[in-house]
């Protein structure tokens, strides 16, 4: 069907009228810059705001006592995380490891990030999705602004760090031990909490299989346990009991080194008021007593005081001659380059 005359004349006949067409041209040119600069601009948001919201929050985080002085050095009331992400539910993971560590160690965390424990953020965040395990540097407060400066910087740069409001001192490591369960127990719901020294060698790969480990017992204190004198006052020596110079077992607890604690034994340490805590003046014997006095489930295991590295050892330390490994900074990085210690495949644990 032919088209009609109107609108072939439209079409074809009329006109071209340069004074007419040119305004219009340019209204479409303005119109098109105007939204390339448009979409140009919301590409750029766009891609900002992915990229921040990829973006982690802060894995290192500060942790004060809600009381009505902050400045109580037992580690008591709730725990209240600042300069960190506003976590509104606890990080779920299978074991937390409280590396405990202090500001004349930078020599040892060095040590230790360059053998078992990953520099960089996306490689604790393999290592905890590969283990179940998330690490942290455990460390207190110092009046010493320099200090407090240089371990600002050590944040900025590895950001792996759980910061206690507790002053930073050996005479004190009772009262940071129970500080550091309160402030692991708010951040992250775990099977396991566990507390670890800084100058000892370990293997996550095994120790994720041992917590992993079904038990019967909801109440566990998981160590490499020993029997040994009480001590009484700290302000006073120790002394052994008649019953101990009888041969009779008693006080059993574990190496200070590493030692674990179920999520039952840790939330009942959480809601006990730190007045009815006996301080002693060794933190693994202050564990010990606690234990004792809540009745737990003693489970003793020897790989995690093992003095080599075997195809079944976690933590390797130099018992009994050093409470942790001797010159560990020199150690940890020897002991890395053996296969034996880090390349060894992983055994299943004895029953």
């Amino acid at each position: 069907m032919p088209s009609s005359p109107k609108f072939f004349h439209s079409r074809i006949s009329q006109p071209f009228n340069p004074s007419r067409s040119t305004p219009l041209i340019l209204t479409f040119l303005l119109i098109g810059i105007s939204g390339f600069i448009f979409g140009f601009t919301s590409f750029l948001t766009s891609s900002h705001n992915y990229r921040c919201s990829n973006n982690s929050p802060p894995r290192s985080v500060r942790v004060v006592w809600e009381t009505s002085n902050n400045r109580n050095d037992n580690g008591g009331g709730n725990a209240v995380v600042l300069d960190g992400e506003d976590r509104k539910e606890r990080h779920k993971v299978m074991g937390f490891v409280g590396i405990q560590t202090g500001f004349e160690s930078s020599g040892r965390r060095r040590s230790l990030r360059n053998t078992w424990m990953p520099s960089d953020r996306q490689g604790l965040q393999r290592l905890e999705e590969s283990t179940g395990l998330a690490f942290r540097f455990i460390i207190g407060r110092t009046n010493d602004k320099s200090k407090m400066a240089q371990l600002r910087k050590e944040i900025a740069e590895y950001d792996d760090f759980l910061l206690v409001d507790i002053e930073e001192q050996y005479s004190k490591l009772p009262y940071k031990t129970l500080a550091f369960f309160k402030a692991a127990y708010a951040l992250f719901d775990s099977e396991f909490y566990v507390k670890a020294d800084d100058d000892i060698y370990l293997r996550p790969d095994r120790l994720s299989t041992l917590l992993a480990k079904e038990r019967t017992h909801s109440q566990t204190y998981l160590g490499c346990m020993k029997k040994g004198p009480v001590f009484t006052d700290p302000k006073l020596k120790w002394y052994e009991p008649l019953s101990y110079l009888l041969g009779k077992e008693y006080f059993y607890h574990a190496y200070g080194p590493i030692y674990a604690l179920s999520v039952d034994v840790v939330a009942s340490l959480v809601v006990l008021r730190n007045n009815s805590f006996r301080m002693f003046s060794n933190e693994d014997v202050t564990i010990g007593a606690w234990m004792l006095a809540m009745n737990v489930n003693h489970e003793d295991n020897r790989a995690l005081c093992s003095p080599e590295c075997t195809p079944s050892s976690i933590a390797v330390w130099d018992i009994p001659k050093c409470s942790g490994l001797c010159n560990p900074e020199a150690r940890l990085l020897e002991l890395h380059q053996q296969e034996s210690c880090s390349k060894s495949p992983t055994m299943e644990p004895d029953d």
